[in-house]
């Protein structure tokens, strides 16, 4: 399990008033059909923030795999890949106890107050990595958001572990310290 995940786990009985267990049971009895609607709940009812309600929810689901199942599967037959996710996860770790890394079943999000990354394993060659850059400029490398549509402001292709360089890292910074 990521750190940052189990860090947000052990905080959440101080920042949320419940355990995860206790959140399960809470959960279990509504039957939510989607997924956004448990998270509202969670926001609207019981005054949860946003990243903590995200990771409740889906750690609630009965079917749930855990998180390192989830982004083993995505990378299956993208394997070369592996290195780039691990050196984007390393980054953004270091930005703070406050990130929180969220796996879903085709992209990962990394989200601070609210998400201001995702990272999707785009083909066998390449990972996008969105970001929320909110009024900046596209360039050449940093694109519009493509497939991400609204979840993220923007796109970056990356090809190798090259492609994670200072100028990258520090969109990423950018994204992260707006994201508050």
């Amino acid at each position: 399990m990521e750190k940052s995940l189990q860090t947000m786990i052990a905080n959440m009985p101080e920042k949320t008033g419940k355990s995860l267990e206790e959140w399960k049971k809470i959960l279990q009895s509504k039957n939510f059909e989607k997924h956004g609607q448990a998270v509202n709940y969670l926001k609207k009812e019981h005054q949860v923030t946003h990243g903590f309600a995200n990771t409740i929810v889906t750690l609630s689901k009965k079917d749930t795999k855990a998180p390192e199942d989830l982004i083993e599967n995505q990378y299956k037959g993208k394997e070369n890949l592996i290195p780039i996710y691990k050196k984007l996860i390393s980054i953004v770790n270091d930005f703070g106890n406050d990130v929180t890394i969220t796996p879903k079943k085709t992209s990962v999000s990394i989200i601070r107050k609210r998400q201001f990354a995702l990272i999707k394993p785009a083909t066998k060659t390449r990972i996008d990595l969105g970001l929320k850059l909110k009024d900046k400029p596209t360039t050449e490398r940093l694109g519009n958001s493509g497939p991400f549509g609204t979840m993220c402001t923007h796109r970056v292709q990356l090809n190798s572990i090259a492609d994670v360089d200072n100028q990258l890292i520090n969109w990423l910074k950018e994204a992260y310290e707006k994201s508050v």
